[in-house]
């Protein structure tokens, strides 16, 4: 397991050679892609969005390919067509952008829904379905869309489906004052994109999922991850809680974060690290919430603080 972990590790090293200043945010998105899910980085234009997604395709040795979701966008785009070849009398299958191991889906809320929808199949079963027949994506499969925050020129709201579907979602932030000094010193001599070097491929990327879907949890952390759920579901501010598939997400996110921490078994604390992020997409406020200026971050603090961790010893 120790030379496993080295490997994750050594990912998050060269990653962090090309972002700088938000360790936490790569951590998540390793965590995340250890989990085999999607993940939805929410931010402002020009933060380092993009950079991240592309270091961690070279730093795995990924396929990828990028798509930027503007209005003119098709789902054919996104997930291929069949075309007619003459000379065979038959319909050919053309691969769309999504047929790879890393999609980056850039600025997604700037599309359509119909071309938004057309990521639902792809993102939960691995496939897709052009003209009654299924193509199956390459593995590993991961999806990480970028979104302008609500409200910005020309966007609008993912449906609560497509939400659903990505694992966490995160906010990188500006950088601190030293990171941007950094960052302007190391953009003046090249791209930071160069510095990454690929350090595992993708059938050890494929071995790391396996192995960190084998962490151990404890019937009492079974139990704590389904009250949390459960706490978002009863809360008189919010309309709708995190659905069962939020709660896999979880279970998965709290597996990955441990085996990233060198542990065959989940800790409490593993399960609440990870909740917000797992968390703060899922939940819709209702109106009596946005009158009183709660926010989805207050709220699911709240439900941290209200729900007791189970007192499992570690080394169970």
């Amino acid at each position: 397991m120790t030379e496993d972990v080295k490997r994750a590790l050594s990912v998050i090293a060269q990653v962090k050679k090309a972002v700088m200043g938000k360790d936490a945010c790569i951590i998540k998105t390793m965590t995340a892609i250890l989990a085999g899910g999607h993940v939805l980085i929410e931010d402002i234009p020009g933060v380092g969005k993009t950079t991240l997604a592309l270091a961690f395709s070279k730093a795995m040795g990924l396929e990828q390919n990028r798509m930027q979701f503007t209005p003119d966008v098709l789902p054919a785009d996104i997930t291929g067509f069949s075309i007619y070849k003459k000379e065979t009398n038959s319909f050919v299958y053309q691969p769309g952008a999504v047929m790879c191991n890393l999609f980056l889906a850039d600025e997604i809320n700037r599309t359509s829904p119909k071309t938004q929808s057309a990521l639902l199949e792809v993102m939960e079963e691995g496939k897709v379905t052009v003209d009654g027949v299924q193509q199956e994506i390459p593995r590993p499969f991961i999806v990480i869309a970028t979104q302008n925050p609500v409200g910005s020129a020309g966007t609008q709201m993912l449906p609560e489906s497509q939400i659903d579907r990505f694992m966490i979602c995160i906010s990188m932030g500006y950088p601190s004052m030293k990171d941007e000094i950094e960052i302007a010193k190391g953009n003046t001599s090249g791209t930071p994109i160069e510095d990454v070097k690929t350090v595992i491929s993708r059938e050890d990327l494929l071995h790391l999922q396996e192995e960190a879907g084998k962490i151990f949890i404890h019937d009492e952390v079974y139990e704590y991850i389904g009250k949390l759920i459960q706490a978002t579901r009863e809360d008189p501010l919010i309309a709708l809680g995190i659905s069962p598939r939020g709660t896999i997400a979880l279970t998965k996110m709290a597996k990955a974060y441990a085996f990233l921490h060198k542990r065959e078994y989940v800790i409490p604390e593993d399960v609440s690290y990870v909740f917000p992020d797992i968390a703060v997409h899922r939940i819709c406020m209702n109106s009596k919430a946005r009158i009183n200026h709660v926010t989805e971050e207050k709220i699911i603090g709240q439900i941290l603080d209200r729900v007791r961790r189970p007192s499992v010893r570690r080394g169970y």
